[in-house]
């Protein structure tokens, strides 16, 4: 079986490279999705709040997939449901199985990595206590929820403020349960301050920063947990514990792109984001292998999944049509004082569009200060922030006219 793109993943980033793809020249695409339907997570994600940049308009996440699953078809960009891609190999060449087709092979042209991400489980968080029943990742539990119709619990404790663990302390909230806290480990909240106000102030729901459980109670199901405030090292303070009787914890303690393929073809991964290192054009160390969305680096908004997708469906166009492109010398990106890490890792001057987004989080809270961008000692940008947070990407836009015929390091900085 041949075709020229072979896209890994149904959600939004591999719905939106598809549409780009087909946009951009390319007659065959092949979406390749392990679900029995395309749209990934937006399925289970029913609160408004999707597509304010996108389409202008607030939407929830199903209706956000359907337009994006439409546009695919009357782009004539073919499916696979139930399928799951077993490998691909450095030659493009994709092997994957199904239950009506057995084990296949796909020969492509190029292949866009859309795989997206998935919960840290509780085995990596180290939490003691028992292993009783009652214990959730956030996702889990709004899939429990907006999906099957079953309530997890009755009187839960958060462990996380990540988006996905503000946005379900709501819905249990609206569904009947009582949400005792959301316990945070960090100093600062992973999610986005939108979610903050109307998911926990608006219904009372506090918020314990420099806190963590340690302890979970009960033997067949939970009984409580206890929560505890931690110092600067993350350590527990002993004498800070809170009792909480509860039945359920959910955890929402950040995401972890999906990148067991990635790493088994030979992409060069990023320590920080743990998604392959990218060019200008979000093409992996892999030639003819290009990777966009949440198996990259975990995005806030998914229209801006869905941008960043359309970027990399139209360079795996080019790819096929036109060939790989002479290479010059490239710039690389550099993450400095308090920029934890930057995408796209290196841009080519030479092969860039007019303009080049990068993508960047910080490590810390920062206020009243500056996003600097520096090529050697000349400052490119010196951009005014009256606040920057960990749980909200920023974004610097560069111009190739500033950009050409130079060689060496651009240097991302937050400044006072």
């Amino acid at each position: 079986m041949k075709t020229q793109i072979v896209i890994i993943g149904g959600g939004p980033a591999g719905l939106a490279a598809a549409v780009s793809a087909r946009k951009a020249g390319a007659e065959k695409v092949l979406i390749l999705e392990r679900s029995g339907e395309l749209g990934g997570i937006l399925n289970q994600c029913i609160h408004n709040g999707f597509g304010l940049h996108r389409f202008k308009e607030e939407l929830t996440g199903p209706e956000y997939a359907a337009r994006f699953i439409q546009m695919a078809k009357e782009a004539g960009v073919e499916a696979m449901t139930n399928t799951t891609v077993i490998s691909v190999s450095p030659d493009r060449s994709v092997t994957a199985m199904s239950r009506e087709k057995g084990v296949f092979t796909v020969e492509a042209g190029a292949v866009i990595l859309a795989m997206g991400c998935r919960e840290r489980p509780r085995g990596a968080l180290r939490i003691p206590g028992l292993r009783p029943a009652g214990i959730y990742s956030a996702g889990t539990a709004q899939k429990f929820v907006n999906v099957l119709g079953r309530m997890p619990g009755k009187r839960v404790v958060i462990l996380g403020s990540g988006d996905i663990g503000l946005i379900m302390a709501r819905r249990m909230t609206l569904e009947g349960a009582k949400v005792l806290a959301v316990a945070e480990l960090m100093p600062y909240s992973g999610g986005l301050k939108r979610n903050i106000v109307q998911c926990l102030d608006d219904y009372g729901i506090p918020l314990l920063l420099s806190h963590t459980v340690v302890d979970i109670r009960g033997k067949e199901r939970v009984e409580g947990v206890t929560v505890a405030r931690v110092d600067d090292k993350l350590k527990p303070i002993p004498g800070t514990e809170i009792e909480y009787d509860c039945d359920t914890l959910l955890l929402s303690c950040g995401l972890i792109p999906e990148n067991e393929l990635s790493y088994d073809l030979g992409c060069e991964l990023s320590p920080v984001t743990s998604g392959p290192r990218v060019n200008e054009r979000l093409e992996t160390s892999i030639p003819g292998v290009f990777a966009c969305g949440n198996v990259l680096h975990v995005h806030d908004l998914v229209d801006y999944v869905s941008e960043e997708a359309e970027a990399a469906g139209a360079a795996a166009a080019a790819f096929v049509l036109q060939g790989e492109l002479p290479a010059g010398e490239p710039l690389r990106l550099v993450a400095a004082s308090g920029v934890r890490y930057t995408v796209p890792s290196t841009i080519d001057p030479g092969r860039m569009g007019e303009t080049q987004t990068v993508r960047f989080r910080v490590g810390n809270v920062y206020k009243d200060c500056r996003v600097a961008v520096y090529l050697g000692e000349e400052r490119l940008r010196y951009i005014k922030k009256r606040i920057v947070t960990p749980g909200e990407m920023e974004q610097v836009i560069l111009k190739k006219s500033e950009l050409s015929g130079k060689t060496g390091e651009l240097r991302f900085a937050i400044e006072g």
